[in-house]
């Protein structure tokens, strides 16, 4: 195996025979005519390290799976189409899905039995009656993949409604507000995992019952522990309701998601928490995701030293041993340590702010370089094209909006690698790593969240490269994504063939690559006055009309766009030298406004971005114009002007 994927590395030393996903796995399947045993996970995942130690290192199973199987390992982070489609496969077979996820399939990679993590004794069992039924019974085995693709296919896409109206967006709310837990924040029963895109809704909602939701679960999770108080950044969700004890696993997605989201928070009430949350977590994606080629890491492991949350947890006696007795007992009383994890260790909390503020920032120091001194989780080290869109986005807006330059300059330096190295025969690839590109295909989501972050990037900087860059990415959406029904596929017209082609417009652990895309086709029509991507924006919101009613939670960034593109959105072209302080004062004034969705335009007032053209200064001053659809209110030359004309739009 001579893959650049860290999780397919991982397991490069097993007894198994491992191929990667491709033609030659199916061709050996086909040719010592047994079936395909497909294993799908990622690097950071606790459960696939456990299948990993018990079954794929142990001698005898191997033997098991190399002589009956083409056994074939996916990085779900790579092939995120792969994963898709194998996991509706399972989640139908099975009624659940999950990680590791384990998928017997004929040679030509149709499913006909599926599941998650088998304990070894099951596994072995299951190797053998897979092996047994294909030898003895292959044509109902064949039957059955032929019907679970069939049954697949049948059900595949949603219906496309209208574009949402505000009632739609209204009854969402409601929707939401049905599985809200008033008394903990967040969604459901446990496990709970942050609703980055549906808090992102929530904000942009703004009514009293939408914000009072948004700012209980915004609150609970900065102070459980799902977030690392010490050193930033949160884990993948929380495996109880209270937001105490996580799965300590931290991933780009949901902190460059959550950066923004806290960042938005901020700028919508002020929040001091929103601010202190939305920094650190910055700081530590700057410090412990960063990668040498300037990029963003895909993950932290949950585990170190063979054991998950290891690095994170402290006992009592811990904190004493760092900090002295008096402030261990202090830090102890601050933090809930009180055995909220395994062997008396506790995850740390802040369910209250401290009355010594500096004394708390001194016993933070302390344990945080201590906890430097420990086994640090492993880093999945890949560059993945989507997930640095989220946080190019997220680090320019917070960078603008905190006035600090070197998290747009590090926003600037991920777009730059992404555009220079991600980037063959101007189609998008999904990941690389060590500045080496990999040779998998971009996706949906690849194409949507990067032009969404070049989009924010420009109207930070007003550096037309990104506005360019999301031009071509949104024309290849346009040309070779489309269903011909008003939504997206997944992959390309032009991509390889699965036994399905996938397509989800609901949100996971993401937005949707349709959602995604609706959002980006949108700001690009607001900055360019282009009917054809606002015309796509708007059918592909049709899904959003669908879900709102009863599934708004897995629809939380359709719905955020939505109410953009009802709001118009809010357009502001703020024209005038880069370096004259009146400028850079008036385009304060357009990034601090909360209108859903606002684009800004930034620059001398001519040339690439047709939002800027005809519009100069005033009398030599520079000048804002706040617009909708391209109709513009006249121009403003002071930021208290601008801040009434943007306040006339709402």
């Amino acid at each position: 195996m001579d893959a650049t994927s860290p999780y397919l590395l991982q397991h490069a030393g097993n007894p198994v025979d491992w191929w990667e996903w491709g033609e030659p796995a199916f061709a050996a399947a086909r040719d010592r005519d047994v079936p395909l045993l497909i294993s799908v996970g990622y690097s950071a995942c606790h459960w696939c390290h456990v299948m990993a130690h018990e079954s794929f290192e142990d001698e005898a199973t191997a033997a098991m799976m190399n002589e009956r199987f083409v056994n074939v390992k996916v990085d779900r982070e790579e092939r995120p189409d792969v994963d898709a489609v194998y996991m509706g496969a399972t989640q139908a077979m099975t009624g659940q899905g999950g990680w590791p996820m384990t998928v017997f399939a004929t040679p030509d990679g149709r499913p006909f039995y599926a599941g998650t993590y088998f304990p070894r004794p099951q596994f072995r069992r299951l190797l053998h009656g897979i092996a047994q039924a294909w030898a003895t019974d292959r044509q109902t085995v064949l039957d059955q993949g032929t019907n679970v693709v069939q049954a697949l296919n049948e059900r595949a896409g949603l219906p496309a409604g209208p574009l949402p109206s505000r009632d739609t967006l209204a009854g969402a709310v409601r929707n939401l507000a049905d599985a809200f837990d008033a008394a903990r924040g967040g969604f459901g029963a446990a496990p709970k995992f942050p609703p980055s895109m549906v808090l992102e809704f929530l904000l942009r909602a703004g009514t009293a019952d939408a914000m009072a939701m948004a700012e209980k679960t915004l609150d609970a999770m900065a102070r459980g522990g799902l977030y690392d108080q010490l050193g930033g950044g949160f884990a993948r969700y929380s495996v109880d309701a209270e937001w105490i004890v996580p799965h300590f696993e931290k991933m780009l997605y949901d902190n460059a998601l959550l950066l923004r989201v806290y960042t938005h928070w901020w700028r919508a009430t002020g929040s001091t928490l929103g601010r202190r949350i939305a920094l650190e977590t910055a700081d530590w994606l700057l410090r412990e995701m960063r990668t040498p080629e300037g990029g963003f890491a895909s993950a932290l492991d949950a585990d170190s030293e063979g054991e998950e949350g290891r690095f994170y947890v402290w006992t009592p006696e811990q904190l004493r041993e760092v900090l002295g007795d008096e402030d261990g007992a202090w830090a102890t009383a601050v933090f809930e340590v009180t055995g909220t994890f395994e062997h008396g260790s506790s995850v740390l909390q802040l369910l209250t702010d401290p009355d010594d503020r500096d004394r708390f920032e001194r016993v933070r120091r302390a344990l945080l370089a201590a906890r430097e001194e420990r086994v640090r989780p492993g880093r999945d080290d890949k560059v993945v094209t989507g997930w640095n869109g989220l946080a190019i986005a997220a680090l320019a807006e917070a960078g603008a909006l905190f006035d600090r330059d070197d998290l747009i300059d590090a926003a600037g330096t991920a777009a730059a690698l992404l555009l220079d190295l991600h980037i063959a025969d101007d189609r998008l690839l999904r990941a690389s790593r060590a500045g080496q590109a990999g040779h998998n295909a971009g996706v949906l989501e690849d194409y949507a969240d990067l032009a969404e972050g070049l989009i924010a990037l420009y109207g930070v900087t007003g550096d037309t490269r990104w506005f360019t860059g999301a031009r071509g990415l949104l024309a290849t959406v346009l040309a070779r994504f489309g269903d011909g029904e008003g939504g997206f596929y997944d992959t390309a017209d032009d991509g390889e063939r699965l036994f399905q082609r996938p397509r989800d417009p609901t949100d996971n652990a993401t937005p949707s690559g349709q959602f995604a895309a609706a959002g980006a086709l949108l700001s690009y029509a607001a900055l360019t006055g282009s009917s054809a991507h606002r015309e796509a924006a708007e059918a592909a919101l049709g899904a959003v009309s669908v879900l709102a009613d009863k599934y708004a939670r897995f629809a939380g960034w359709g719905l955020a766009v939505a109410q953009a593109a009802l709001d118009g959105p809010v357009e502001v072209a703020v024209v005038g030298p880069a370096d004259d302080p009146r400028t850079r004062l008036l385009h304060r004034t357009a990034l601090m406004s909360t209108a859903p969705g606002l684009v800004i335009a930034l620059g001398d007032g001519a040339g690439t971005v047709p939002l800027l053209d005809g519009r100069g200064t005033v009398d030599g001053e520079p000048a804002a114009y706040v617009c909708r659809r391209f109709a513009c209110r006249l121009p403003v030359t002071t930021p208290a002007e601008l801040n009434q004309e943007l306040g006339r739009m709402g």
